[in-house]
């Protein structure tokens, strides 16, 4: 039965971090004391420093060999249960579909642990609640997000391969070649593709981003004087004299000819975004040097270029000049033509020795709003497993690589089999050093929750009939699929309240943080995150109370 002291403890935990949330709302909604780009900062710190520390020092405390059995499993096949319904759904039914999948799991399977789980557990049944919350923790952070992140990077080479090779040609791909600074296929920068294809038909393929790659460009760019420049016909660049240096450029350079791609002028997607802001409520703004420009941009001296544009649109031709009269530099925007049933998409190519090189445009993952993946995978091949498989987990282990919560947690546990295996203390000048940040960051993440919410246009970005049903499968089908899966490994007591408890807990920010990433569900996801900060408090009481009766 609680009692009203319980109700007390419990409201104690409770209010701080509701306290700090409301805060950083007031102070940038009413009383203007931050601009967005110092909320920016404040999220950097929190994503880079303050909730990696706070992760590692909950994780390297807990005692891995004194896992709860019951407790893990109960919370493992609560998940693989959704993920098997989900997968059902979306293979025998006309509206599921691979995107709702990764976004109903998301919304039903992982809520924010690491803030809100452990101090609102610990408060409602007591400090061993702690070291359950913490394992479920290292399982998201090390099993689930990797896996989550695997499916969105899944969907996001499909929509690519798709785009960039339709039909059966995909078939026939043995090989991709990424280049080191493409870190993620997640539609958060242009990616530009290059076919070969050998004698046997077998095509390998070349993804790419920007000009560092490119072996030879800059020093081409920098003879020629050319400074890239946006153009406002379909996010294509072309390049001008004395321009302003931009930088979402694509120069490449191959046997002679010059391919154009695709480029978007959005300032926070710009190829040198920082690796951190993957992880930030809030991407750090950049500044962009776009400007409206006509669409003929004629050079100024007598050994430059001269641009003009052709009356078919989208197509643009370099005159040759004395200086490159050897040269002859051609962009051209693909050409759609049918033939039959199947639409062909036509691209530049030149035949060098006995193999053929394709040139294809730079593209954007399309938005889910955009394509209709199922209709598309009807008549769409893709490359074999393997080579499917390879692509993701390289992709999967950049993004992974770049993600300061992936140190923390794996060095936390490590530290933790160390430490309670050989009974090895961590020295006070590291122990101390850690606490200093790690004291922070649950007040650091929650404040940085409520600067987010300030800048957010509306609570509920995705209408009234969406937030109710992320609602109802965040706070009622959640719980119920947890409270299932927990009776039916032998979970009871308090242990079985902790877990429905837990599983009713808001949602996670590390899957909107993927979610706004790769352009699928964003609105739902922030409005799980933000509407249910305020809907979880008095449904994780409610629920208290209710257990309590039993």
């Amino acid at each position: 039965m609680i009692t009203a002291q319980d109700f007390y403890k419990v409201t104690c935990a409770i209010v701080p971090l509701y306290f700090a949330m409301l805060v950083a709302y007031a102070s940038v909604k009413w009383c203007k004391i931050f601009t967005p780009e110092q909320c920016s900062g404040i999220n950097r710190f929190v994503a880079v420093f303050a909730v990696p520390v706070l992760s590692f020092h909950f994780i390297s405390q807990n005692n891995p060999y004194q896992m709860d059995t019951k407790f893990i499993l109960a919370d493992t096949f609560s998940k693989l249960l959704v993920l098997a319904l989900l997968s059902l759904w979306a293979i025998f039914f006309k509206a599921g579909g691979l995107d709702w999948l990764i976004t109903l799991f998301s919304l039903a399977t992982l809520p924010n642990t690491l803030v809100m789980g452990i101090p609102l557990l610990k408060a409602m049944y007591g400090d061993f609640t702690q070291s359950l919350m913490v394992q479920v923790v290292v399982l998201q952070c090390i099993i689930w997000y990797t896996l989550l992140l695997f499916l969105f990077e899944y969907r996001a080479a499909t929509l690519l391969i798709q785009t960039q090779f339709p039909g059966p040609t995909a078939a026939a791909i043995t090989k991709f070649e990424i280049d080191d600074d493409v870190i993620s296929l997640d539609g958060r920068n242009a990616l530009c593709t290059e076919s070969e294809t050998d004698d046997n038909g077998r095509i390998r393929v070349r993804i790419r981003r920007s000009t560092s790659s490119v072996p030879g460009s800059s020093a081409l760019s920098s003879s020629m004087g050319l400074t890239p420049r946006p153009s406002n016909l379909s996010n294509a660049e072309i390049f001008s004299i004395n321009t302003p240096h931009h930088a979402n450029h694509d120069f490449t350079l191959g046997h002679g000819d010059v391919a154009f791609g695709y480029r978007s002028a959005s300032p926070q997607f710009s190829t040198g975004y920082a690796s951190s802001d993957a992880y930030s409520l809030q991407p750090t703004p950049r500044a962009s040097t776009f400007n409206e420009m006509d669409t003929t941009t004629v050079a100024t001296t007598a050994n430059t270029p001269v641009w003009g544009r052709s009356p078919v649109a989208g197509k643009f031709s370099q005159q040759p000049s004395p200086a490159f009269s050897g040269v002859r530099m051609v962009w051209e925007s693909p050409v759609k033509r049918e033939s039959g049933d199947q639409n062909q998409i036509q691209h530049g190519r030149k035949e060098v020795g006995e193999k053929e090189i394709s040139f294809r445009d730079c593209t954007k993952i399309p938005m889910p709003e955009e394509t209709d993946t199922k209709a598309a995978e009807t008549n769409q091949e893709m490359p074999s497993a393997l080579v499917m498989l390879r692509l993701i987990l390289i992709m999967v282990g950049r993004k992974l690589s770049r993600n300061p919560n992936t140190y923390s947690s794996v060095l936390g546990l490590v530290w933790s089999l160390i430490s309670f295996k050989w009974d090895v203390g961590m020295p006070n000048l590291v122990k101390y050093s850690i606490k200093i940040i790690s004291d922070a960051g649950l007040g650091m993440a929650m404040f940085s929750l409520g600067l987010f919410m300030a800048l957010q246009p509306r609570i509920i970005a995705c209408g009234t009939k969406r937030a109710t049903m992320g609602m109802g499968i965040r706070f009622i089908c959640g719980p119920l699929l947890m409270s299932a899966a927990s009776v039916a490994t032998g979970l009871r007591g308090v242990k079985l309240h902790a877990a429905i408890v837990q599983a009713a807990l808001p949602q996670g920010i590390v899957p909107f943080v993927f979610a706004r990433e790769y352009g699928l569900h964003p609105d739902i996801l922030s409005t799980g995150v933000i509407f249910g900060m305020l809907v979880s408090l008095p449904v994780t009481l409610l629920y208290y109370i209710l257990l309590g009766l039993y």
